[in-house]
């Protein structure tokens, strides 16, 4: 059985979730999106986690340092890998990601792999823009996404 916990952010309660030693999800909202079967429990690893997440926020964190274990085909898992390859502060358009993922033309993929990232901003998903520049779709909201680019790039806190 797994165990979670809401840490709160500048973007809103976020929920942190582990089992077995990794990290399972971090979700926009809160305790309503607990996973079943998971019990509200602060272990070390999700201690760990919540001081990494305030340290982004502060600005004072590039990178995360945690054990993951996402669950997700494997295409998904390529995508997943080829986002915490995007270094913070920059961003990649679909079609980047789908090649750094292996499947150049799958970048319709990429953005339903992004769409179910259980790892939002430790997995960047939101360093992912439209080949045009443009902000298009995220779980937790253009005006998140658009934050969290901000403060990446030295604009917000």
């Amino acid at each position: 059985m797994g165990s979670y916990i809401t840490v709160g952010s500048p973007i809103g309660d976020l929920l942190l979730a582990e089992d077995n030693g990794a990290l399972t999800c971090l979700k926009f909202g809160g305790d309503r999106l607990a996973p079943e079967g998971y019990r509200r429990a602060e272990t070390p690893l999700l201690a760990a986690a919540g001081a990494q997440l305030r340290e982004y926020f502060q600005g004072k964190r590039k990178t995360f340092d945690l054990p993951l274990a996402p669950a997700g085909t494997p295409f998904m898992s390529r995508v997943w890998e080829a986002l915490r390859d995007i270094p913070y502060g920059e961003t990649r358009s679909y079609r980047d990601i789908a090649a750094a993922a292996g499947s150049p033309k799958a970048f319709r993929a990429v953005g339903r792999a992004n769409n179910r990232n259980p790892l939002a901003i430790i997995t960047p998903c939101h360093r992912v823009i439209g080949s045009d520049g443009s902000l298009v779709g995220y779980g937790g909201g253009l005006d998140v996404k658009e934050y969290l680019l901000r403060l990446e790039a030295g604009g917000a806190r």
